[in-house]
């Protein structure tokens, strides 16, 4: 099997990461947690962007935390029947104290329909790499601010368009460097924790270049700069029992530059 140089990277900083955090478990495991879970939304809505169509889907996580470090995996798999949307996402994140992180994300969307290669981070790799950094706000302060950009993979600058040159082709010549910038606002009301939001990315994607052959990508998440996604989630648990309670959300999310609107109702388990 042939990998470049950054997906063995990837690896083997997680394999490092994990050996390091099981040695320091027997000096202090207290300190290490392991986090799985799942979540059930009506549709699956993310930035302002919708993936899988109308169809409601499952999302697994599980997490390791040491201290301030955090490793992690999430999925989203439809639950329509049909082989729309899958994705699966790897992430190492670190808190600064209690307000400041920053985190490294592998974007990647399976198609069990094609004999996919998860390990291909080369040309035409299906993996999309990003770097954020995250202001989670104070008690005093509530306010949210978060920044995100993709720095490698599938994040395509333009791709050839004429068929018969088989040089320029479906080549990706660069990539967007789409980013998404998020504040956000949270205040619990009446024992509902409500978060707004409002996000936008300054992505101004190339324009097509008629004298190359070249077509311009929409870039990410569309096709120009704007507030992509605006809108309020509210969460409560219900009481189910005297242990357990269900967390559920409600969100209503538009996304102006797309003249989208959606209203997505999820539960945790």
């Amino acid at each position: 099997m042939k990998m470049n140089f950054i997906s063995k990277l990837i690896i083997l900083s997680l394999l490092m990461t994990g050996i390091f955090v099981y040695g320091q478990e027997k000096k202090n495991s207290s300190s290490v947690k392991v986090n799985a879970g799942a979540d059930v939304v009506s549709r699956y809505v993310w930035r302002g962007l919708q993936f899988g169509g109308n169809a409601p889907a499952l999302q697994p996580g599980i997490s390791l935390n040491y201290n301030n470090l955090e490793i992690g995996a999430w999925g989203s798999y439809s639950l329509s029947g049909l082989n729309v949307s899958q994705e699966m996402d790897l992430y190492v994140s670190y808190a600064f104290g209690s307000s400041f992180s920053a985190i490294l994300t592998d974007y990647y969307f399976p198609d069990e329909s094609a004999d996919y290669k998860y390990f291909r981070y080369g040309e035409g790799t299906g993996h999309v790499l990003e770097a954020g950094l995250s202001f989670k706000g104070t008690k005093n302060l509530p306010l949210s601010l978060s920044a995100y950009m993709n720095f490698y993979g599938g994040d395509a600058s333009r791709l050839g368009s004429d068929p018969s040159d088989t040089l320029t082709f479906n080549k990706v010549t660069g990539i967007q460097y789409s980013n998404y910038v998020e504040l956000g606002y949270a205040k619990t009301i009446g024992g509902v924790d409500c978060n707004l939001f409002m996000g936008f990315t300054l992505s101004n994607p190339k324009p097509a270049d008629t004298q190359t052959g070249f077509v311009g990508e929409t870039g990410f998440y569309g096709d120009g700069a704007g507030i992509i996604n605006l809108g309020i989630t509210a969460q409560k648990s219900l009481p189910l029992s005297n242990k357990y309670s269900l967390p559920i959300t409600a969100s209503l999310i538009t996304n102006p530059q797309a003249e989208k609107v959606y209203f997505v109702f999820g539960i945790s388990i």
